[in-house]
């Protein structure tokens, strides 16, 4: 890619509508390709690191994510002051908003995205369900459209049988889904996924799909360009998973073949052709004991786990985000992608997986982070940050390259015993202990995998620890609700008696204060 290009672009600023390490990984596109970064950022973000990286830093509103992250008229209106030309929403919050995007065109801003048809087509989960069938993309059995009425739920779930899923039709990452067995707990269960989804994307509609169990998790990585260029990236096996959240990734698949992996991308490539995708998108499926393969829907944005395959293809899939958006053809072409290695990238969260997986809160004290052959680390982790209850736990991703599947666990477990968080509960002891099982080494695993491996085990080994532990946990669930209330007061009083100003001015007196209490930590 021609770095001196960029200056005739469309745009050389960006608005990164996001947090966290996805918004470091953005901002370090932004600053090979000489593109000028702008960062944003609530009550509870205003020491993070993506907030020191970012050319330009701009305070959004308070910590509930409704009121700052989600909030268009906000969002638009730090692109005004700033002077962006073009809006990167990362994944989650707004990424996959229809009406975020029109927001975005209508003020004159480059959405680095797909066009809100692409996202209405295929954001939208039971719009995306209804599209891959008339292109002839096997799905899971289940409703075409969101359910509404709970009389409505009961009927569809009795038709298909259970075990059911309930899944938000807007959103993804493990948000808005319930596991439902019997149909005494469909109630609970609407109820829960429906206010789960409304706060996670502002949307609380489900729809419900049959069950596949055993079933593994595979999804295909494709970008489009307005050039009529489309290509595929190959898989990640995503099987291991939690009550539906992706725990750790890799690419390629240890059980894909390539007839097999011919046959997934080709309905891959037939679909997002047939509505004119463009940009990056990631094709999820299930893929059953029987070797076959059922639709679940598109992800309209860049993923949480796009590292692998960037290690595996060479591809950086976030540049070529840009370029496409920029209105370029791909700098590649189907025939130059050639699959190299294994990649494995775990998630580490805060959350106790001791403890049921809960939410972890407070300070990092210490930090060690891995390196050496093969290790790539994307973190919003600093000694001294406190860690927010308000937004999605992940902190960091471990990702590691070796040239085949044994090497990169070997690998993966070197940089584990490396890495250390102090002060902040993680998932770090989790991914330790996957490494090891026999299960996982075999690639004999399915989405169904820790709770059967782990969760069950550990429930069988001490049931009356497990009973203390479910009733502790309710007491740290209220005990953080409270404390998570109570910051919200201090914040909004401090919002209240020494209210931040709005020029860019000021944000940047207070963005080169920041940085230079950060050298001194240093």
């Amino acid at each position: 890619m021609d770095l001196f290009s960029v200056a005739r672009w469309p745009f050389q600023k960006v608005l990164i509508a996001n947090r966290g390490e996805i918004a470091l990984r953005i901002i370090r596109a932004c600053r090979e390709l000489g593109l000028k970064s702008v960062a944003v950022y609530s009550d509870a973000d205003r020491n993070a690191l993506h907030v020191r990286m970012a050319d330009e830093a701009y305070h959004i509103g308070p910590a509930l994510a409704a009121k700052s992250y989600l909030h268009i008229p906000t969002l638009l209106d730090v692109a005004k002051r700033s002077g962006a030309q073009a809006v990167h929403p990362g994944y989650g919050f707004l990424s996959e908003n229809a009406t975020f995007v029109e927001a975005c065109q209508a003020a004159g801003l480059i959405f680095v995205g797909p066009p809100p048809a692409a996202q209405t087509a295929m954001g939208e989960k039971t719009a995306a369900r209804r599209t891959a069938q008339a292109a002839g993309v096997p799905i899971v059995p289940g409703a075409m459209s969101d359910v509404e009425e709970d009389a409505q739920a009961f009927e569809i779930a009795k038709h298909l049988g259970y075990p059911i899923l309930l899944k938000a039709a807007a959103g993804g990452g493990g948000k808005g889904i319930r596991f439902v067995r019997d149909p005494k707990d469909l109630l609970s269960s609407l109820r829960t996924a429906r206010s789960e989804a409304k706060n996670a994307f502002g949307d609380g509609r489900v729809y419900l799909e049959k069950a596949i169990a055993p079933a593994r998790h595979i999804e295909v990585q494709f970008i489009a360009d307005t050039h009529g260029n489309v290509v595929h990236l190959g898989e990640r096996e995503c099987s291991i998973q939690r009550r539906h959240q992706k725990l750790i990734e890799e690419s390629p698949s240890p059980v894909v073949s390539p007839e097999l992996r011919e046959r997934m991308t080709s309905a891959t490539i037939g679909l997002v052709r047939s509505i004119h995708y463009v940009n990056a998108g990631t094709a999820e499926f299930l893929l059953g004991p029987e070797g076959n393969f059922y639709f679940l829907e598109v992800n309209a944005r860049i993923q949480v786990e796009h590292p692998v395959t960037e290690w595996v293809t060479g591809i950086d899939l976030v540049q070529e985000q840009f370029r496409v958006a920029a209105g370029l053809p791909l700098s590649f072409t189907q025939d130059d992608i050639a699959f190299r290695g294994a990649a494995i990238e775990c998630r580490i969260s805060a959350e106790d997986p001791e403890n049921r997986f809960l939410p972890a809160t407070g300070t990092v004290v210490a930090l060690q982070e891995p390196s050496g052959p093969g290790v790539r680390i994307e973190s919003s982790l600093y000694a001294g940050l406190q860690v927010p209850l308000y937004y999605d736990p992940l902190l960091s991703k471990l990702i590691v390259w070796g040239r085949d599947r044994m090497q990169a666990i070997a690998r993966m477990r070197r940089a584990l015993a490396e890495y250390q968080i102090l002060g902040v509960r993680t998932t770090l002891p989790f991914a330790r202990w996957l490494m090891d099982q026999p299960g996982y080494l075999a690639a004999d695993i399915s989405t169904d995998f820790i709770a059967e491996e782990r969760d069950t085990r550990l429930q069988q080994a001490n049931p009356a620890e497990e009973e203390r532990n479910a009733e502790l946990s309710l007491d740290q669930i209220a005990a953080m609700m409270g404390g998570l209330l109570l910051q919200e007061q201090i914040e909004d009083e401090k919002q209240r008696m020494h209210p931040l100003g709005n020029s860019g001015e000021a944000v940047q007196r207070w963005r080169d204060a920041s940085r230079r209490d950060m050298l001194r930590r240093l």
